[in-house]
């Protein structure tokens, strides 16, 4: 009777080992852990063998795990080949990327426009959110592509620019001349400390006025003149102002915006979608560096 071998077993199998671990396969493949293991497990029972060594603290490869993982490569690519060539949906499948808020204009938009012109079936789920939450989840295998505002640039990723912080207020605003200089910030601003450091390193007495769980309620807030915030320059939201405060308030530091990749990728659409945001950034001209971090 014939056996077969699960080729989505053998998928889990093969992100597993270059993942380095099953919690990082699962957000590689958008599965749940417990599924990724069910896999595993299946495709053990099948080939009564053990596949996977559980006994240290990263999961590694069995003797018989190495043999079997030449053979799943090219099953799996023989398969791909076969559906690209048939049904040419080579590039199907979902991408997700991460952006903080501040950042998504103007070069998201531009480049989503024109990746879904390239890649028509491949849908890109956008998620906006703090550059501490998306590293949590880029380092869950949760995206596949992010970018981050920071200080500094961590192993794997590369820097595509760098902007400074600048102060913002209400059009015609007063609150930036109020002491205590009245902030208002996200609980998960980056920038947070950092400014909260300038002022302090200045001698300039402050207080958090406005605390929020997300940028619309700060916006809000320093729009009515409660406050005042920072942004990268020319990420200024609607409503609000570059405070011309003639050296009043400190000088602020340069940020970096970092772009990370998912590694190993699942696509060669996710290669692609990188290298449209850096030659995007590119074109703008915004002080680009494009000095990549290599990991380890």
């Amino acid at each position: 009777m014939a056996r077969n071998l699960d080729l989505t077993s053998l998928r889990s199998f093969v992100a597993i080992a270059d993942a380095g671990g099953v919690t990082r396969a699962a957000g590689f493949l958008n599965l749940t852990q417990s599924a990724v293991s069910m896999q595993i497990k299946r495709l053990e029972e099948a080939l009564d063998t053990q596949l996977l060594d559980r006994s240290a603290r990263q999961v590694a490869l069995t003797a018989a795990g190495e043999q079997l993982l030449g053979y799943a490569r090219r099953m799996l690519a023989m398969n791909d080949e076969v559906f690209a060539r048939l049904t040419q949906t080579q590039y199907e499948g979902e991408i997700i990327l991460g952006v903080p808020h501040d950042i998504v204009y103007p070069v998201i938009p531009q480049v989503l426009r024109r990746f879904a012109k390239e890649y028509p079936k491949m849908k890109v789920s956008l998620q906006s959110s703090f550059t501490r939450v998306l590293k949590g989840q880029f380092a869950r295998g949760e995206c596949d592509v992010i970018l981050t505002t920071e200080e500094s640039v961590d192993p794997g990723g590369v820097t595509l620019a760098e902007l400074p912080l600048v102060w913002v207020g209400a059009p015609d605003g007063v609150a930036w001349k109020g002491r205590p200089l009245r902030l208002a910030f996200a609980h998960n601003c980056i920038f947070r400390q950092g400014v909260q450091a300038a002022l302090n390193a200045c001698g300039l007495p402050w207080e958090i006025a406005v605390e929020s769980d997300d940028t619309r309620g700060v916006e809000a807030s320093v729009s009515a003149d409660l406050a005042v915030h920072t942004v990268l320059a020319g990420s200024e939201p609607p409503f609000v102002e570059r405070i011309a405060h003639g050296g009043a308030l400190p000088d602020l530091a340069v940020m970096k915006v970092n772009m990370y990749v998912a590694d190993p990728v699942h696509s060669d659409a996710v290669l692609a979608l990188g290298e449209m945001i850096r030659q995007t950034y590119r074109a703008k001209g915004v002080r680009p560096v494009l000095t990549e971090v290599k990991a380890g």
